[in-house]
């Protein structure tokens, strides 16, 4: 399975998002990528306006316009975007969305645990998810996660036991004083907890590497990264806007899950 994650920057309008999104989309379908991974907020940026604005349901705009696109080229996308979900203290909330469509699918996961930590509360406008989401591209069981996940190894234990040998990830992760360090330390330990391939697919660095270590917020660190399931890094971006296509063999899943039993 060829895998593309696309590290962009987005920004606070979904339709020139998609424009933004669509050449690299075909780039990277043209260079064999089946599954195409971009990051949490795809559909718009954080600190990029509020989000009720513009959230829409599957069959708005945004999400059918990647549909369209994932027919067309013959590949399945996954991508951040937001839904409308519900009021409380008089704000509209939504769901923190990730789009997964091409392939006869066409349907979202939720992200279960908000951005509640370092002085930010997502959940004050971002209704939490409840389901675990998987799909099955070329045969393989895909799990999906969102950015924050990542940091609970029982939801991906969890998917690992519905079947997923890949766990993708799109994420937006705020840059900070030992953020990278977490990112990679995490991302290496759901794929050990696991024994499945962890795609995640982030936000490049607004700045670049010059705003390295500086807070951003939730707007991106980039080094998004491809980790086997013997948690050996098998492709990492820097901070700035990339295309990670890497091949994978998820027969090296029930090798490591054989070596390594913690399901």
């Amino acid at each position: 399975m060829k895998i593309a994650l696309l590290q962009v920057i987005t920004k606070g309008d979904k339709q020139e998002n998609l424009a933004l999104v669509t050449p690299r989309i075909r780039e990277a379908a043209a260079a064999g990528a089946t599954l195409i991974v971009l990051p949490e907020a795809t559909m718009q940026a954080f600190n990029q306006g509020r989000l009720d604005t513009q959230a829409e349901g599957l069959d708005g705009p945004f999400a059918t316009g990647l549909r369209a696109l994932a027919e067309e080229l013959g590949v399945t996308i996954v991508a951040g975007m937001f839904r409308p979900a519900d009021t409380r203290g008089g704000l509209n909330r939504v769901y923190n969305t990730a789009l997964i469509t091409g392939g006869g699918v066409h349907k979202g996961y939720d992200k279960i645990h908000t951005f509640d930590a370092f002085d930010y509360r997502e959940s004050d406008t971002v209704k939490p998810g409840s389901e675990l989401v998987t799909f099955t591209h070329e045969g393989t069981v895909v799990g999906v996660a969102t950015c924050y996940d990542v940091r609970f190894p029982e939801q991906f234990k969890d998917l690992a036991r519905l079947g997923a040998e890949v766990i993708v990830v799109p994420t937006s992760w705020a840059d900070g004083e030992g953020k990278l360090e977490q990112w990679r330390a995490l991302t290496v330990a759901r794929a050990l907890d696991s024994g499945t391939f962890v795609a995640a697919a982030g936000q490049a660095r607004p700045g670049g590497p010059e705003k390295a270590g500086e807070p951003s917020g939730p707007t991106g660190i980039g080094h998004s990264v491809v980790v086997g399931p013997t948690g050996r890094r098998l492709a990492e971006a820097g901070y700035g806007e990339d295309t990670l296509l890497v091949d994978i063999d998820t027969a090296e899943v029930a090798a490591a899950r054989r070596a390594l039993p913690l399901l």
